[in-house]
């Protein structure tokens, strides 16, 4: 991908900046599920301390979801009302790498929204994801000691082309 290519995908408008940031709140809705689903399912004493870490988890989401939603509203947009689905299954383990696969593909999302938004001079959006994405990587962070692994390298979007240049 060229510089000119990378810079257009920066380029956005307010409008799509409203729908990428839907798609994100999306998103947020479905870790807020997740997170209340497997914080009560998770059962027995090696799973305790980590369902109380997921409980706490749905709280930081909701509050990422509304800071989202102020933002898309801030921005002329309705925000939307339907989660992205929630994996759900009777294997901890894999819940807990659902959780994991999500806060990665987040952290890539709000990653590259942050450029975008700083593209757009829309800088308190970019703040305001700043501190989102603090707290998804300490879900990483948490996760990923809940499943005895090391943090894997930050996803980047499957929806677009990436270059290391």
């Amino acid at each position: 991908m060229t510089k000119e290519n990378i810079t257009t995908e920066l380029n956005i408008t307010r409008e799509r900046m409203i729908q990428l940031l839907n798609e994100d709140l999306a998103g947020e809705y479905q870790a807020i599920i997740a997170y209340t689903v497997y914080s009560q399912v998770l059962k027995g004493a090696a799973y305790t301390d980590i369902a109380r870490e997921l409980e706490a988890h749905a709280g930081e989401e909701l509050a990422h979801a509304i800071k989202i939603a102020k933002q898309i509203d801030y921005l002329g947009g309705m925000p939307g009302v339907t989660p992205k689905p929630v994996k759900t299954s009777n294997d901890p383990v894999e819940m807990l790498r659902a959780d994991l696969e999500n806060e990665r593909t987040t952290v890539g999302r709000y990653r590259e929204r942050i450029r975008q938004a700083e593209a757009m001079g829309e800088f308190a959006l970019s703040e305001t994801l700043r501190a989102i994405i603090v707290q998804e990587q300490e879900h990483e962070i948490d996760l990923s000691a809940a499943l005895d692994i090391n943090v894997p390298p930050a996803k980047k979007p499957a929806d677009k082309k990436w270059s290391n240049k």
